[in-house]
């Protein structure tokens, strides 16, 4: 299975980077039981934070979709990471929670997540499909456009 996940990322084209370290004090994943706690997880691109600003302040649906790509990229890199590089071991994505930089009058967060939620099932199939929240906020760490957290149900 491991084999097929790792199959289905290359054949879209990404490449996992290197998991991130924290940028304050908390640590990037949490293994309680049966469950791996993604802790939230920027648009970065390169080591540095790709897609910054405002939804519905000089950036698109498709842009902050963009944004919530990477940051589904980055979850993977961190689940990969707690599970000693053996995505298999993921059971089910059970819940993406999505915090989007947006104006007040910007109403379209849902369809910005969805940038994240098609790539995880693109790449799990049937265990990437979860339930999530997508919330307008003020601002973000470092001016990220998006920042997403996951709970994923582990073997």
């Amino acid at each position: 299975m491991s084999a097929e996940i790792e199959a289905r990322i290359q054949e879209l084209g990404i490449t996992l980077p290197q998991a991130a370290a924290p940028a304050a004090n908390y640590v990037p994943f949490v293994i309680s039981g049966s469950h791996l706690y993604i802790s939230g997880q920027l648009p970065m691109e390169n080591g540095k934070i790709a897609i910054t600003g405002h939804l519905g302040d000089g950036l698109d649906v498709a842009t902050g979709q963009r944004a919530a790509e990477l940051c589904a990229i980055n979850i993977l890199a961190q689940a990969k990471a707690a599970l000693g590089g053996d995505l298999s071991r993921i059971r089910r994505i059970v819940k993406l929670n999505g915090f989007i930089a947006s104006k007040p009058t910007f109403i379209e967060q849902h369809l910005v997540m969805n940038g994240a939620s098609n790539l995880i099932a693109r790449v799990l199939g049937d265990a990437g499909i979860h339930a999530r929240a997508a919330v307008g906020m003020a601002a973000l760490p470092f001016n990220a456009a998006v920042e997403i957290d996951a709970v994923i149900e582990i073997a």
